[in-house]
C-alpha cells in the first residue's frame, strides 16, 4: 500500500517546555534540500554529524546533532531528518519557523507513524503499539505495548488468517467436488481444522483481554450512604490521603477519581457523594454526578457501614450501570463491629468484611476486583490489545460459529465458506488491511504532534 507523499512535514518531536535535549523531526521529497539549506552542506546518511543550524542569512541558530534517513529504510519510509539541538521552546521554534519557510508544513497529530503505516513500515496493530507504548501507565502496559510494537499480536493474527485461509480452500474445493461420491465436508480433516481455529481463537482472544485490561485498566465506582466510608476506602486503595475524610456525613460532594494498579493492571477509582435525598442543592448536584459516574462503571462497590442494617433498596440506585457490570457489597468499618475481614461469593452475588480505617481484608478487595476482570498476573508474553481489537475478534469469532452452524445443519458449504471470508475481514481491521478511512484518522488524531 506504499503511497508518495508530494508535501514534507515537520514538528518538534520532544515535549513541549525546557529540557536538555529538543528534536525536531522533518519526512518527505523535500528533506533533503532543507537538509542541505539549514545546515549549509550534505551529510552522510545514518550517521551522526555535529552541524550548525543556520537561517537564511547564515545566521546561527543552534548548534546539535543531524541525523539524515534516505526512505525507504526509514521510520516513516520516506527521506527524514532529526535535528537535535537544545531544548529551549524559543530556538526550537525558530527552527522550526526555518523549516517551513524551506516548503516544509506543520504536521498533523500522529501524520509521522500513520506515513509509516500507509508506506508498510509497520502496520496498524503497530502503529497502535506506539501511541500506548507513550501513554503507558504501567511497566507491564509497557513491556506489552514493546511486544505489540515488535509485532506479536500482529504475528497471532496473520498465523489465525493463515487457517482460515487453510480452511476456505479446503472448503472451495470441496465444493467444486461435490458431485464425487466421497463427502469432503463430513470428513475428520475438516472437524480437526474447525477444532483448531476455534482453540487459536479462544488463545488469542484471553491474551488479547489480558492486553486491553493492561491499556484500559478497569473503572470502579464507590457508592453508599453518606459518611458509610467510601472516601476512607478510596484513601486505603490509593495509599495516600487522596479524600478529606470527616466525622460529618456528607463531606464529598463531587466525584473524586484516583488511578492506581493492581499487579500492574490501572485501577480508576471514582469516589462519589453518599446517595440520599437532601435539599442541598449543592449536595444535590453530587448525588446526580454519583449516579452518572455508576453508568461508567465496569465495577461497582456499594459500601455500606457494618453497623447499620443492610437494605436492598440500596440497589435501587445502581440500575443505571452498564450492563454485566457487578456490584460487590463492602461491609465497612467491622473494626467497630469486631467482625473478621472475610468475602462471601454467591453466583453473582459478592459481599466483602473489611475495614478501611485499619487496612484489614483489603487484599481480598484487591484480589476480588482483579478476579472479576479475568485478569491474570502470571500471564506471560502479553501483548497490549484495544477494546476495538476485541470487538473485531468477537465478530471474526462469531462468523465462525455462524458458519459451522449452517455447515453442521444445513450442509451449506457455500454459506460457511463465505462466513469464513467474512471472519477474515473483521481480522483484517486489527492489522489494517481492510480498515475504513474515518477509522484510521479516529486513531492517529489521538498521537501526539511529532509522532
Amino acid at each position: 500500500m506504499r503511497i508518495e507523499n508530494n508535501d514534507t512535514i515537520t514538528a518538534i518531536a520532544t515535549a513541549r517546555g525546557r529540557g536538555g535535549i529538543g528534536v525536531i523531526r522533518v519526512s518527505g521529497p523535500r528533506t533533503n534540500k532543507i537538509c542541505e539549506q539549514i545546515l549549509g552542506t550534505k551529510i552522510p546518511a545514518r550517521q551522526a554529524c555535529l552541524q550548525k543550524f543556520k537561517e537564511k542569512d547564515g545566521s546561527i541558530i543552534d548548534n546539535g546533532i543531524a541525523l539524515f534517513f534516505k526512505g525507504p529504510a526509514s521510520y516513516t519510509g520516506e527521506d527524514t531528518l532529526e535535528l537535535q539541538g537544545h531544548g529551549g521552546p524559543v530556538v526550537l521554534d525558530m527552527l522550526l519557523k526555518r523549516i517551513i519557510t524551506l516548503g516544509a508544513r506543520l504536521a498533523e497529530p500522529g501524520e509521522f507513524t500513520q506515513r509509516a503505516f500507509l508506506n508498510d513500515k509497520l502496520d496498524l496493530a503497530q502503529a497502535e503499539a506506539v501511541a500506548d507504548l507513550i501513554d503507558a501507565g504501567t511497566e507491564a502496559a509497557a513491556t506489552s505495548a514493546q511486544r505489540s510494537l515488535e509485532g506479536d499480536f500482529s504475528k497471532h493474527i496473520n498465523d489465525l488468517q493463515k487457517q482460515l485461509t487453510h480452511l476456505r480452500l479446503y472448503t472451495e474445493s470441496a465444493i467444486d467436488f461435490s458431485d464425487e461420491d466421497i463427502d469432503f465436508l463430513g470428513g475428520e480433516e475438516l472437524e480437526k481444522q474447525i477444532y483448531t481455529i476455534k482453540e487459536s481463537f479462544k488463545t488469542l482472544s484471553n491474551k488479547a483481554k489480558q492486553g486491553c485490561l493492561l491499556r484500559d485498566g478497569m473503572t470502579v465506582v464507590l457508592v453508599g450512604k453518606p459518611n458509610a466510608g467510601k472516601s476512607s476506602l478510596m484513601n486505603a486503595m490509593a495509599q495516600r490521603e487522596a479524600a478529606i475524610v470527616t466525622e460529618v456525613a456528607g463531606t464529598t460532594r463531587d466525584i473524586l477519581k484516583e488511578k492506581i494498579q493492581i499487579d500492574g493492571m490501572p485501577v480508576h477509582i471514582i469516589d462519589t457523594a453518599g446517595l440520599r435525598e437532601t435539599d442541598d442543592i449543592i449536595e444535590r448536584e453530587g448525588v446526580k454526578r454519583a449516579k452518572q459516574a455508576v453508568s461508567t462503571a465496569d465495577h461497582v462497590l456499594l459500601i455500606v457501614d457494618d453497623q447499620e442494617p443492610y437494605s436492598d433498596s440500596y440497589l435501587e440506585s445502581l440500575k443505571d450501570r452498564p450492563k454485566g457490570a457487578p456490584v460487590t457489597t463492602v461491609f465497612n468499618k467491622i473494626d467497630l463491629t469486631g467482625a473478621k475481614p472475610r468475602i462471601k461469593i454467591n453466583g453473582e452475588q459478592a459481599t466483602i468484611k473489611l475495614s478501611a480505617k485499619h487496612n484489614e481484608g483489603l487484599d481480598l478487595l484487591t484480589n476480588h476486583l482483579k478476579e472479576s476482570m479475568g485478569f491474570s498476573s502470571q500471564e506471560k508474553s502479553v501483548f497490549l490489545a484495544r477494546r476495538r481489537h476485541l470487538d473485531a475478534l468477537a465478530r471474526a469469532n462469531e462468523f465462525l460459529n455462524t458458519g459451522v452452524d449452517q455447515l453442521l445443519k444445513n450442509q451449506a458449504g457455500e454459506l460457511f465458506a463465505e462466513d469464513l471470508r467474512l471472519a477474515q475481514q473483521a481480522l483484517s481491521e486489527i492489522t489494517g488491511k481492510i480498515t475504513p478511512d474515518d477509522l484510521l484518522g479516529e486513531i492517529f488524531s489521538s498521537f501526539c504532534i511529532g509522532k
